[in-house]
């Protein structure tokens, strides 16, 4: 199959097939593939499916999984993301809203479940990379020291860790618009974007990517594009790290303070200032009575890692974990 001809029928064939083995953490044969396609008014035969499979496992898509089953590869993932972007523009805005939805954590019980993201790191490499991102859970500059670990085979959220690799949870700043929501108090998700910081504070964002108009998560963009410098900025308390800008009802400010000192004490933090009423916050514009909030990007840590020349791949928002299943940085 020509690999140029983007958009046409045969290569949106593979890409609905690549959509179902993405959103699987098992191995799937022709026949139930066939099944779920059809679910989804995509008729093709066992016979088809497996063409279709042959072209992705040469393309890199997907690889053997099992008895005659296949599993999506990064690659295929990235091609899925890739090729449906057009179609998920404001994306990444309802899926953090989704994650706060979803997060039953009470900071008071210490019990429930919080929103994660999942960075998938070579088994080989997992020392120097948390080597790597200690200096950034020392500084604070993360959503929590709370972590978890997941060997090849096992989950984190809705993410398989394949083979070879070993996944690190980091909480998820959705987690804090979670805690509040479940207080009566909904968060506008604005943007996020790199944040200037000179001696541990805030200066200005000198780049953002607003939420509504983006398929990709924004750290995971600028992790990607090298665009941070957390390492240094956990050492010298100067540098460009990952924030995320929200707005919060004014008058919810004194249940938005009660929770995030709840928040605190039990080990979630990640927020770096509360704004004040239709005030600007770091040079960005609020609307009347409403309050700007700026908070870490939960990805900081990992971003250090990259930094330092790991290769990682990172999927933030991946799914909830228990808090009963997180521990310590420093226990790794």
């Amino acid at each position: 199959m020509d690999q140029s001809v983007v958009g046409s029928d045969a290569e949106n064939k593979l890409i609905a097939i690549l959509k179902i083995l993405s959103e699987s953490s098992e191995p799937l044969g022709s026949i139930t593939i066939a099944r779920r396609l059809e679910q989804d008014g995509i008729f093709l035969s066992e016979r088809a499916v497996r063409y279709h499979l042959k072209i992705a496992d040469e393309r890199g898509y997907t690889e053997p999984g099992g008895r005659d089953g296949r599993m999506i590869t990064p690659r295929g993932r990235r091609e899925v993301k890739e090729a449906l972007a057009p179609q998920h523009l404001g994306f990444v805005r309802e899926k953090l809203e989704l994650m706060a939805y979803h997060t039953t954590f009470n900071p008071e019980k210490r019990t429930g479940q919080l929103a994660i993201n999942t960075s998938l790191i070579s088994s080989e490499s997992f020392k120097k990379a948390l080597s790597a991102m200690k200096d950034a859970f020392k500084a604070s500059l993360c959503v929590s020291r709370l972590v978890a670990v997941a060997r090849e085979g096992e989950k984190l959220g809705s993410v398989l860790v394949p083979e070879g690799k070993t996944g690190l949870a980091t909480v998820c700043s959705a987690s804090i618009n979670g805690v509040l929501l479940k207080a009566g108090v909904p968060t506008e998700f604005r943007f996020g974007g790199i944040l200037e910081i000179a001696d541990f504070e805030p200066r200005r964002f000198v780049a953002i990517i607003d939420y509504a108009g983006t398929s990709l998560d924004p750290s995971e963009q600028y992790i990607r594009a090298r665009m941070t410098s957390v390492g240094q900025a956990a050492r010298t308390g100067s540098g460009k790290i990952l924030g995320v800008f929200r707005t919060l009802p004014a008058p919810a400010r004194g249940v938005v303070e009660e929770r995030l000192a709840m928040l605190k004490r039990a080990g979630i933090g990640g927020v770096y200032a509360l704004g004040h009423t239709s005030e600007s916050l770091y040079q960005i514009p609020v609307a009347m009575n409403r309050i700007g909030m700026v908070q870490l990007g939960g990805l900081n840590p990992v971003a250090a890692a990259v930094e330092a020349g790991i290769e990682i791949e990172n999927i933030a928002e991946s799914g909830l974990i228990d808090f009963g299943e997180l521990k310590d940085f420093s226990e790794l």
